[in-house]
């Protein structure tokens, strides 16, 4: 009996801290519904991209790590800033980029369908002109490129370093592979297929890159105004630093936070780690599954 009620308590415990993590990552809405049918599901129900994306703490610092190495491009930060509501909402768009990342990583073919239509009927109305007098468009080929090489960089390097488990190279490369699907159905240019590919496709960006003025203010905004609660401001903070520490030193030359080494590997590092081991307490990542002689299957010919 006391065992069993012992065992109750740690799981209202659990679920309630489930929904305080949630809440405070923006998650407020329930994610898309989950597809283990290898038939039906739009990615790799064996592959790796479900294992990296299934590790919350470790794609919370990849994707506001994300968010910075974007805004180092001019007419990505340009969409940004002229085309949504980011300082308003945060956490809005947040819950967005989220439930498209479930949706195309757990979702059924149909439901990522939908969920890709929904970015590229967006992206119809998110154009205009920098501030230098450039024309930019959110549906260009290069400049999704541009966001996709950036997100998955920063997803795989924090999960290396935050995540349940290492990926080894052949997964890491399997990792970067399998989001070539992703990326060819939302119109990405030339997308990388392994890691080598994803690194010269990052540094072939480079002389296109600068901090705009909103670009400033966005960096500014993202690191100091996103809460005012004094334990949430504290985590983000962390996840902050943690996400920088992540990004290439020239990306943080341009963006103006180069990371202390020392203090990263005495202080952030170490910190991000335990915050990343206590979140799983409440949020474990689903098991990975195993592939069987005959996969379970509800599609009918």
């Amino acid at each position: 009996m006391n065992a069993s009620w012992y065992r109750d308590l740690l799981e209202r415990l659990r679920q309630r801290a489930n929904m305080k993590i949630r809440r405070a990552a923006g998650l407020s809405m329930d994610p898309p519904a989950r597809c283990d049918d290898p038939l039906a599901a739009y990615s790799d129900v064996y592959g790796v991209t479900r294992i990296v994306h299934g590790d919350l703490p470790s794609m919370l610092v990849g994707g506001l790590g994300s968010l910075f190495f974007q805004m180092l491009h001019p007419h990505a930060m340009a969409g940004v800033a002229q085309h949504s509501r980011y300082q308003d909402d945060p956490f809005g768009r947040m819950l967005q980029t989220a439930n498209f990342i479930s949706a195309t990583t757990f979702g059924s073919k149909e439901s990522a369908a939908a969920a890709i239509e929904r970015v590229l009927n967006v992206h119809q109305f998110v154009h205009g002109v920098t501030d230098d007098g450039a024309a930019y468009d959110a549906n260009d080929p290069h400049l999704l490129a541009w966001v996709h090489c950036t997100e998955l960089f920063m997803f795989l390097n924090s999960y290396q370093r935050f995540g349940a488990h290492h990926l080894s190279d052949d997964e890491a490369n399997k990792y970067v592979a399998e989001m070539v699907h992703v990326a060819d159905d939302l119109g990405v240019q030339n997308p990388p297929h392994n890691v080598r590919e994803l690194n010269a496709a990052l540094l072939s960006f480079r002389p296109e890159l600068n901090l705009s003025a909103d670009g400033v203010t966005a960096r500014d905004f993202i690191s100091h105004g996103v809460t005012n609660r004094r334990k949430q401001r504290f985590v983000h903070r962390l996840i902050v630093r943690s996400a920088w520490s992540l990004l290439p030193s020239w990306a943080q030359d341009h963006l103006g936070v180069r990371t202390n080494r020392v203090s990263d590997l005495l202080v952030f590092r170490p910190a991000t780690k335990v915050l990343s081991f206590a979140c799983r307490l409440a949020l474990p990542p689903a098991p990975r599954q195993v592939v069987s002689e005959s996969p379970p299957s509800t599609t009918t010919i």
